[in-house]
């Protein structure tokens, strides 16, 4: 019998109703000669209760260092209590199931609380329980370090599970989400929006670092890094219905046309950090990163320019827009080392990128993205590019016009 693993995030299982619903898909892979893993997610809404909480009761409450482990502990129940509410509705279906808590798998992770990623998943123990017919419910989102210690793997960290899972088992993994599919772009922004039916992994893993919200930037890594083919599909439907619907994840070489653009994603959650009078001399762009870094803020688009006093620079670059206040602060305590004459941050902002594998061999995208944009008067801040993406920071207040309009120019509403 083939394996599958199947993800279930926190709209698919906000209530009794609709982990019914996920019951009955997971019922119809069963009866289609499955052997099933499911992964869930904490319902929707629960792990914001479960941080809220640590947040008023933890060490940071009462002014003392964070104490990360604990925080874990707590976090990570909400996917304990949707495994087992999913087991028993199985069992009542009359399936053969049960629970798994990341420890118990082991889904061994390093010992970075709140962000730990995945070591190894001995897949034994998981195996033998599918051989044996069980479905196995696993709790997503959680792991447990070498010496003991639960680990969650940072928010939207039950996809990694499932694909890390999908992974070790050596089988494909379906992730049921409350869309249907990946799209060309927003379809609440954009409504001639498509569905598409393959996108490659390295587009994929383009538009989700870059805004898109259907799956995790670190389950598409670790999908590409160990070749798991992955779907994306509604959860919203009843078995049977919607045949062959979904989008699947996949290396390049399995799309016969590629693309120029595939699709338009946007961030609105950045900030652009603006310094002015910076020495023009070697060692001065170490000094302000590696101080971001050291702190862990990460830092995205980056431009220098000449100022127009003799041997000084100026330099704007964009981080998330929680992070900008405390990157401000670490800059202007860095002043001394730094020597720059001012620094600004303007929250007002948004990027938006256009992504395709068919940029490496075809001429005039980048004309094509600036024209379409000029011809809407949307003003070009910051440019960034990589071999399949090139991305802009523009005024927010421009977000859906420059999408809509991007999405037009690449014909993507033709597909």
């Amino acid at each position: 019998m083939s394996r599958l693993v199947m993800k279930f995030g926190g709209t698919s299982v906000a209530d009794l109703e609709r982990i019914r619903r996920v019951a009955r898909l997971v019922n119809a892979e069963v009866e289609a000669g499955h052997q099933v893993a499911v992964v869930v997610s904490a319902m929707a809404g629960k792990t914001n209760e479960l941080v809220a909480w640590t947040d008023g009761a933890g060490a940071a409450a009462q002014g003392l260092p964070p104490s990360d482990d604990e925080y874990d502990v707590v976090v990570a129940s909400g996917e304990q209590v949707t495994a087992g509410l999913l087991a028993m509705t199985l069992r009542n279906m009359g399936l053969k199931a049960r629970s798994w808590l990341g420890w118990q798998i082991p889904i061994i992770a390093d010992d970075a609380h709140g962000r730990a990623r995945i070591d190894e998943i001995p897949p034994e123990k998981l195996g033998a329980a599918l051989d044996a017919g069980e479905v196995a419910v696993i709790a997503g989102f959680q792991g447990v370090t070498r010496d003991g210690r639960i680990a969650t793997l940072g928010r939207g960290g039950s996809d990694t599970s499932a694909v890390a899972i999908a992974a070790a088992l050596e089988c494909p993994c379906d992730i049921y989400t409350d869309v249907d599919g990946v799209y060309t772009t927003d379809p609440r922004i954009e409504s001639k929006a498509r569905k598409l039916a393959k996108i490659s992994y390295e587009e994929m893993l383009e538009m989700a670092s870059l805004g898109a919200k259907v799956l995790q930037t670190r389950s598409v890594e670790m999908a590409m890094a160990y070749n798991v083919p992955v779907r994306v599909l509604s959860s919203f439907v009843e078995p049977g219905e919607a045949p062959g619907q979904g989008t699947i994840v996949c290396d390049e070489e399995e799309i016969v046309e590629k693309r120029i653009v595939s699709g338009v994603a946007y961030s609105r959650d950045e900030a652009k950090i603006s310094l002015f009078g910076l020495p023009d001399h070697p060692g001065v762009s170490s000094a302000i990163f590696g101080a971001l870094a050291d702190a862990n803020v990460n830092v995205d688009m980056i431009v220098q320019s000449h100022a127009r006093t003799a041997d000084t620079a100026n330099m704007e670059f964009t981080v998330g827009k929680r992070d900008a206040q405390r990157a401000v602060e670490i800059i202007r305590a860095n002043q001394p080392q730094i020597g720059f004459e001012d620094v600004r941050v303007n929250e007002d902002v948004a990027k938006v990128s256009v992504i395709g594998v068919g940029m490496r061999s075809h001429a005039g995208v980048a004309k094509s993205m600036f024209q379409a944009l000029a011809e809407k008067g949307v003003n070009i801040q910051v440019i960034s590019t990589s071999e399949i993406k090139i991305s802009v920071l523009i005024d927010a207040a421009y977000t859906e016009l420059a999408v809509r309009a991007l999405h037009a120019a690449y014909g993507l509403d033709q597909l």
